[in-house]
């Protein structure tokens, strides 16, 4: 018992000096508080100035550690496209290894040997947003001038910009697919759903209350870094985002922010959007929150997750308060027929069709439902299973700050869907893995599976046809 008390009172202080380490003058002061300020001391001019005059030396210092993480070069996949047909998938790993490392040598070393070395690759790290310590939604550049020419308004923050390749993020804009008419494949006539043209497009196809639905998600309400006040990031004051800002025509453009549920500041991790095509299958939502029904989502996203998670901020902001009864119901129900896209090589168990399939594709299933264990936490014929799991990724590396993010444990993750996967990057809830090749990789090292190259190749050939 005395043992253990000791165990416990050294647990005790190893706590705090973590907690010493992240308050430590490694950012701005409110980074170690619950709450973010309501009261903003500077006005916003003065706001503004010095932000722009910050952004080249930010945007210097997040692309210094990307260029040291990967291989950022253009190199698509031979004859691979994104679903819309318009977009190369990428190929290769793209994260860089430790010198004189090979990726065999490097699954064979035991996590506790990688960690004191410091031998896992920087590419496997959290990846932190490009500009921590403040946050917010980050929206990529083919996003942000579609909707200036849709609808007159601005997604562009003035202190930041999107720092991932354009190469590296879904097609834009993405195809879309509904439960209701497989019949008509992509509906999308090429175009991006905006609140100008959604009627045009989707009249004849919704019913009046999925249409009302639609145009709930593609309204533009108040958001932490898109408002009116005098802290927002944006130039002109602003009516906002909408869901489908991020959520691109039900899918996903790659734009990012930070995760509402983890306090303090140097803690919440980059949140990468995901898809909300196949939510009429998904049992939780939310990365952290395994929050219950996608009519949950619905509502806490606009409640508090625009506002990173402070409703007291929301408050001031203008946070938008969807009716539970209706509008919460039509959105969620508009949500619910984004299917997935087409699979042609899969049967209706979710499983390749011999006559269809390759043989390195079969080999890739075979590993897939086998050796790889990836279908521990995504099971066919949907690819996930509806649970949270720990991969304790920090077994292999040793706590620390890296641009603002105190690299530490992730804990619980959802289980994402791997159907159409190929058309989702970058990977990860993060977005730290590039390329299908990259997570292969990843997770042959965290889950200590010792594929084979060809093993490898063959399961990546496999993910692309689902």
């Amino acid at each position: 018992m005395r043992h253990r008390k000791h165990q416990w009172l050294l647990a005790g202080l190893v706590g705090a000096a973590i907690v010493g380490l992240l308050v430590a003058g490694h950012a701005q002061d409110y980074e170690k508080e619950t709450y973010l300020p309501v009261v903003i001391k500077k006005d916003f001019a003065a706001i503004m100035k010095q932000d722009v005059a910050d952004k080249p030396k930010v945007m210097k210092t997040q692309q210094a550690l990307l260029q040291e993480r990967y291989d950022l070069s253009n190199r698509p996949a031979k004859g691979v496209m994104m679903s819309g047909g318009r977009k190369p998938v990428q190929e290769g790993v793209r994260v860089k290894l430790p010198a004189d490392m090979t990726w065999e040598k490097l699954a064979q070393t035991p996590p506790g040997v990688i960690r004191e070395k410091d031998l896992f690759p920087k590419g496997f790290l959290p990846l932190p947003h490009v500009k921590h310590p403040v946050g917010g939604q980050v929206f990529p550049k083919n996003q942000i001038d579609e909707i200036r020419k849709l609808e007159q308004r601005s997604l562009e923050r003035f202190d930041v910009e999107f720092d991932l390749p354009e190469h590296f993020l879904p097609e834009f804009p993405p195809p879309i697919f509904l439960t209701t008419r497989p019949d008509l494949g992509d509906v999308s006539q090429g175009k991006l759903l905006s609140i100008k043209n959604y009627y045009e497009i989707m009249h004849g196809i919704l019913t009046p209350v999925q249409m009302e639905g639609l145009r709930l998600l593609l309204t533009p309400f108040p958001q932490q870094q898109f408002n009116q006040t005098e802290d927002r990031k944006v130039e002109e004051p602003s009516l906002g985002v909408s869901c489908l800002d991020c959520h691109a025509n039900g899918h996903t453009n790659g734009a990012f922010h930070l995760n509402p549920d983890t306090r303090p500041q140097a803690l919440r991790f980059r949140l990468d959007t995901v898809s909300l095509r196949g939510m009429f299958n998904q049992q939780i939502h939310g990365s952290k929150r395994s929050l219950r029904s996608i009519e949950d989502f619905t509502e806490f996203e606009q409640r508090t997750a625009y506002f990173d998670g402070d409703h007291v901020i929301a408050a001031k902001k203008g946070v938008n308060l969807p009716d539970r009864a209706s509008q919460v119901v039509m959105m969620a129900q508009m949500q619910n027929i984004f299917d997935f896209p087409p699979a042609p090589k899969l049967n209706e168990f979710g499983r390749l069709d011999p006559e269809k399939a390759t043989e390195e594709e079969m080999l890739g299933q075979e590993i897939f439902f086998g050796k790889g264990k990836c279908a521990e936490c995504h099971p066919a014929p949907f690819y996930l299973d509806d649970k949270m799991h720990d991969l304790k990724v920090e077994r292999f590396y040793k706590p620390q700050m890296i641009n603002g993010q105190y690299i530490a444990a992730d804990g619980p993750i959802k289980t994402f869907t791997l159907r159409g996967i190929k058309d989702s990057p970058p990977y990860l809830h993060d977005g730290r893995c590039l390329t299908l090749e990259d997570t292969v990789e990843f997770f042959n090292l965290v889950t200590r599976l010792n594929l084979t190259p060809k093993e490898k190749q063959a399961l990546t050939a496999f993910m692309r046809c689902l």
